[in-house]
């Protein structure tokens, strides 16, 4: 097994061992069973493949855009690892960790195909975009007993987030009527949200301040959705990556760190201040601004500003 491999693998199994709290059902890895040899079998067969300097990313996605065959096949391969250290950020979350992977590698693909090397950013801050994007809205359709139509998934994940935003703030859970306050919306449509989702008492952790704001997951409901609405998705995350890349350069480097779009975890105001040798208000002051010259360009496109903030 290659060094890149071992990497892989003893990662993975640290995430496992880190998750074990006194109950084996509690481990990640514990619906798998089988898998989990399938799984070493694709690290190792993956860690074959180096990693991309810049420069080759920027000759090879100029290739793919020439429709270079090659050039596509190794972007794909070269970033196979990366699809992976996405993926088990997924773990526990309703899928085995093989079909988290295999989410993630369509992702990959798309993004390969979509990528302009002229934009000045490393393949995988963009690939990380699509990566996490297919993983979640996997996870979104193919957990829940009964789909939902996309409106109403979107309707669910705005109310969610300013749920557990008020969780954060309060301390406790909210009621439907202080979440109802905070969106300005009636109490009852916000009970039939949170009566129509079944994860309600299981928020995710997040903040409860206006820097915490972020960028909604799109969700796809292919039982609902057509080919020309899967095609104006995709077309739209592409716009949105785009208007990201138009910004100024600390107001792209915001976006990416603080929301974890360049393959990391979303990291502090404080670290991005570090980083930028700002103050932890300028970073939020700036992350503020840059998310609302998104959301000015989004209702200049005639768009609904909740089809990508929540």
């Amino acid at each position: 097994m290659s060094s890149e491999a071992l990497e892989l693998r003893s990662e993975l199994e640290l995430e496992e061992e880190n998750s074990q709290d006194n109950d084996a059902a509690a481990s990640p890895f514990a619906e798998h069973g089988p898998d989990w040899d399938a799984t070493q079998c694709y690290l190792e067969e993956i860690g074959h493949n180096p990693l991309l300097t810049a420069e080759e990313e920027i000759t090879l996605g100029r290739l793919v855009q020439q429709g270079d065959s090659a050039a596509r096949q190794r972007m794909i391969e070269c970033n196979l690892r990366l699809v992976v250290r996405l993926a088990r950020r997924y773990i526990n979350r309703g899928l085995p960790l093989l079909d988290l992977i295999e989410e993630g590698n369509l992702g990959l693909i798309h993004a390969v195909e979509k990528f302009d090397p002229e934009k000045g950013f490393r393949f995988s801050t963009y690939a990380t975009w699509w990566i996490r994007q297919n993983i979640e809205r996997a996870l979104m359709n193919q957990t829940r007993t009964i789909r939902l139509p996309i409106h109403v998934m979107k309707e669910i994940s705005s109310i969610l987030r300013a749920a557990r935003c008020l969780e954060q703030k309060l301390q406790r859970d909210p009621t439907p009527d202080e979440v109802a306050a905070a969106l300005d919306r009636p109490v009852e449509q916000i009970r039939q949200c949170l009566d129509l989702d079944g994860r309600v008492t299981s928020l995710d952790s997040g903040g409860g301040r206006e820097e915490d704001l972020g960028l909604a997951e799109i969700v796809h409901d292919p039982e609902v959705a057509g080919p020309e609405e899967r095609l104006a998705e995709l077309n739209l995350n592409q716009r949105m990556y785009d208007w990201i890349s138009a910004l100024e350069e600390k107001q792209r480097l915001v976006l990416f760190w603080r929301f974890g779009l360049d393959g990391n975890d979303g990291a502090t105001l404080e670290d991005v201040g570090g980083r930028l040798g700002l103050t932890r208000e300028r970073v939020r002051q700036i992350q503020v601004e840059s998310l609302l010259l998104l959301r000015r360009r989004i209702e200049a496109e005639q768009l609904d500003p909740f089809t990508l903030f929540s």
